[in-house]
């Protein structure tokens, strides 16, 4: 689990082809020291498992699904990443509650200056903008976010000069892709009034 706090900025060293996927070799040396192999690292959102580490880099797999589903399999050695290691029982949960399961690929469509920051809007499927609502939460690029706006092709979120600064969310242009997860609050609650409502009326507690 993870919360979308940002702990780093990482950069990709190198991608090799593996009978399944890819192999990844990041630099993440202000996340490296506190991981052991087997550790769960979400990187731009997407919760990958520890395979190998040193030297202030960490190594993970990633199946051939996750390199459809997500924005890895477009990686480059040299691109910057967002680094959250898995939070521990007792940390802040200064963002919201991230699983690091990638609901979906969105896109830039449009940014605008708004005083100090910037309104970026997104384009989402189906899958993440049915769960979107006016100051919820969305996960963009591993990165927890308030929806200031939305519709149903997407949303919008206004981002603050520290975020920018931090995060990669600062190099965003119109037409780049990010991984999307929706608030898992909201799948859960999807769910279960689904589930009530196939519960004859005269049953009902």
């Amino acid at each position: 689990m993870f919360t979308g706090i940002v702990g780093e900025m990482g950069s990709i060293e190198a991608i090799s082809a593996t009978s399944d996927g890819a192999r990844i070799r990041l630099s993440a040396p202000g996340t490296a020291p506190g991981c052991a192999i087997g550790d769960s690292v979400a990187i731009d959102g997407c919760c990958l498992t520890v395979v190998a580490l040193g030297d202030g880099a960490l190594e993970f797999d990633a199946v051939a699904e996750t390199l459809r589903r997500t924005t890895l399999g477009g990686l480059r050695p040299g691109d910057r990443v967002n680094v959250e290691a898995a939070m521990r029982m007792g940390d802040r949960l200064g963002g919201h509650w991230v699983q690091g399961h990638v609901d979906g690929v969105g896109e830039v469509t449009a940014i605008e200056p708004d005083g100090d920051g910037v309104r970026v809007t997104f384009a989402a499927p189906e899958a993440v903008a049915r769960y979107t609502i006016e100051k919820g939460s969305v996960c963009v690029a591993g990165v927890s976010l308030t929806v200031a706006a939305y519709d149903d092709d997407g949303f919008t979120v206004a981002l603050i000069p520290h975020t920018r600064a931090v995060t990669t969310l600062g190099a965003l242009a119109p037409g780049a892709r990010v991984n999307l997860e929706a608030d898992l609050v909201g799948k859960y609650v999807e769910k279960l009034v689904g589930a009530a409502a196939l519960v004859p009326s005269n049953q009902r507690s």
